[in-house]
């Protein structure tokens, strides 16, 4: 079953008079499950294909359908409640919040929902374990290697059991010890949780984990690729 359906997606920038490309005619169908990786240099608008996933931003032309929702339709307020359940999202440079400790930290996705205080800590508590940081619970990121900062922050993508993890450069910041455990992670995620993954990168080795690669460059479709 698709979970994904992009078709003939378009989006451009307006800059003073003139429309800047950066996707054109994209279609890409994605089945639930699947870890999807998705390559290309800089500027070829990977970031921005992810972005339109999230609900972050919007098409200029094409259609985002997410199971059974077309999300470039939707009001802003029906969007931002939409990606509130179904996204979590990773980031290169972790997005951590320094004054709260990791647990705090994921537990904010879930300070948007009606669960009790004892919900949201086995909710967090279930994450960090998932993440192998629930020892880490109580300290800040400066505390933390770049390594663990990303896994809290994985953990906080996860918490609210999302429909799909988008991450973007995810080992863009980290060593190769620290990228590899990250990778194995988002793979667990993959095959033992079920998790639809949709990963941007620019580094081969890291798209070599994913069960599919894409590849984009100017903002097309080049080429399709099975990961080993």
């Amino acid at each position: 079953m698709a979970l994904i359906e992009l078709r003939d997606l378009t989006k451009s920038y307006r800059r003073d008079t003139m429309d800047i490309p950066v996707l054109e005619g994209v279609s890409i169908t994605v089945p639930e499950g699947d870890f999807l990786g998705l390559m290309g240099p800089s500027g070829s608008g990977k970031s921005t294909l992810l972005n339109l996933l999230a609900g972050i931003d919007r098409p200029t032309r094409g259609s985002v359908r997410i199971g059974d929702t077309e999300i470039s339709r939707l009001p802003e307020r029906a969007l931002a409640a939409w990606r509130a359940r179904h996204i979590g999202f990773i980031f290169q440079l972790y997005n951590l919040i320094p004054v709260l400790t990791a647990f705090e930290n994921v537990e904010l996705p879930l300070l948007l929902t009606n669960l009790s205080k004892k919900d949201r800590r086995d909710h967090v508590m279930t994450a960090l374990n998932i993440v192998a940081l629930a020892d880490r619970a109580s300290h800040y990121p400066r505390q933390l290697s770049g390594g663990q900062e990303q896994r809290v922050a994985i953990a906080r993508a996860i918490v609210t059991d999302p429909t799909l993890l988008l991450a973007d450069e995810p080992t863009g910041d980290l060593d190769a010890k620290a990228a590899g455990e990250v990778l194995t992670l988002l793979q667990r995620l993959n095959r033992e949780f079920k998790k639809t993954i949709v990963m941007v990168t620019h580094d081969p080795h890291a798209a070599e984990r994913a069960s599919r690669i894409l590849h984009l460059e100017k903002g097309t479709l080049v080429e399709q690729a099975a990961a080993s």
